[in-house]
């Protein structure tokens, strides 16, 4: 199968968001992101760069009400992207893990692109016990998780992802997209030619 053409555009508008993304999983990880929350665009910008995607998020929100609507519109809308980019999934390798470090956090990631939504979180993104927003516009570190459901839905993967060390907030998190990235980019790598499932489909 040629990877030629693995690329998807959506976007989703409601009363509380305005959201478009571009993505070409077999791109060169460039990112160009904003969504009027400076973390979050990091954040965001690693899947990219990590991903070796081509990334364009643009998104409006309410964030004079909260940052959680927006947060979680893009998960859904690069999820959409992101199931429509892989298509029928043929030949790809399916399954992926890996542990990423950042310093003193250290974020292991299972995923399965499987066609079925699940999410397994279990990753503190305040050990030390102390919430705090990160940013400003300010990010609530809990909100990574609401980003992850919304984009393993959307998407129809199960993935994992299991805290085994951190202290600093930034370095949970941003280890956390980092392998998440690297998970997806080698799942999403095509090695075969046909669907890598006993159903014939994923």
């Amino acid at each position: 199968m040629s990877t030629a053409g693995r690329r998807a555009s959506r976007s989703r508008a409601t009363k509380e968001t305005a959201v478009t993304v571009e993505l070409d999983v077999d791109g060169t990880g460039r990112a160009d992101v904003s969504t009027g929350i400076p973390f979050f665009d990091h954040m965001l910008a690693q899947l990219g760069r990590h991903g070796g995607w081509d990334l364009r998020i643009e998104a409006t929100g309410d964030l004079t009400v909260d940052t959680h609507h927006t947060v979680e519109d893009v998960g859904i809308t690069l999820g959409e992207a992101l199931r429509e980019a892989l298509g029928d999934k043929a030949g790809v390798r399916r399954f992926a893990s890996v542990a990423v470090p950042l310093d003193e956090a250290l974020i292991e990631v299972a995923l399965d692109l499987s066609g079925r939504p699940f999410l397994v979180y279990e990753v503190d993104p305040s050990p030390g016990g102390e919430a705090f927003l990160l940013g400003e516009p300010g990010f609530d570190p809990q909100l990574a998780e609401e980003f992850w459901r919304a984009l393993t839905v959307a998407a129809a993967l199960t993935l994992h992802l299991k805290s085994r060390s951190g202290r600093n907030t930034h370095h949970i998190l941003e280890a956390s997209f980092k392998a998440v990235a690297r998970a997806l980019r080698d799942a999403g790598r095509v090695e075969g030619a046909g669907v890598p499932s006993t159903k014939g489909v994923l």
